[in-house]
């Protein structure tokens, strides 16, 4: 089975890139920053970035019947280290509330900059959708 590209109607378009990459049931979530419907990065700070970058991962999750739970690997990219670990139980927070509470593996690396410069948090993931769930893009 062809790698099929994965772009929610609810997500910016992408350009030059996919949201994610559906193979066989394994869906590989691009980087998802704190960008709005309108191509803007969300104001007010980490966790309000944090909160809008995962709704982004999951709403892709879901355009292929993904949920949260199915994510086995999360990579957090991170513009400030000390200001995501000040705000750590705020975001550990949002973290359960749109993801539950479970947590799969996970990493955070800091880095100078994200592509967006007002960025402050970049979400990559991989997730493993049960058969029973999994919705082909297009079909």
């Amino acid at each position: 089975m062809r790698p099929v590209a994965v772009n929610p109607d609810a997500l910016p378009a992408p350009s030059g890139f996919s949201h994610g990459t559906l193979s066989g049931n394994t869906l590989y979530l691009a980087g998802q920053t704190a960008l709005d419907a309108e191509m803007r990065i969300v104001p007010g700070g980490i966790v309000e970035q944090f909160r809008q970058a995962l709704s982004n991962v999951v709403v892709t999750l879901r355009e292929v019947g993904g949920e949260p739970e199915d994510l086995v690997s999360v990579t957090i990219y991170l513009t400030d280290i000390p200001d995501y670990q000040a705000h750590g139980r705020e975001i550990g927070k949002v973290w359960k509330e749109l993801a539950g509470p479970t947590y799969p593996a996970m990493a955070g690396i800091g880095c100078t900059a994200l592509w967006q410069p007002e960025a402050m948090v970049e979400i990559v993931g991989v997730a493993v959708i049960p058969q029973s769930r999994l919705l082909h893009p297009g079909r």
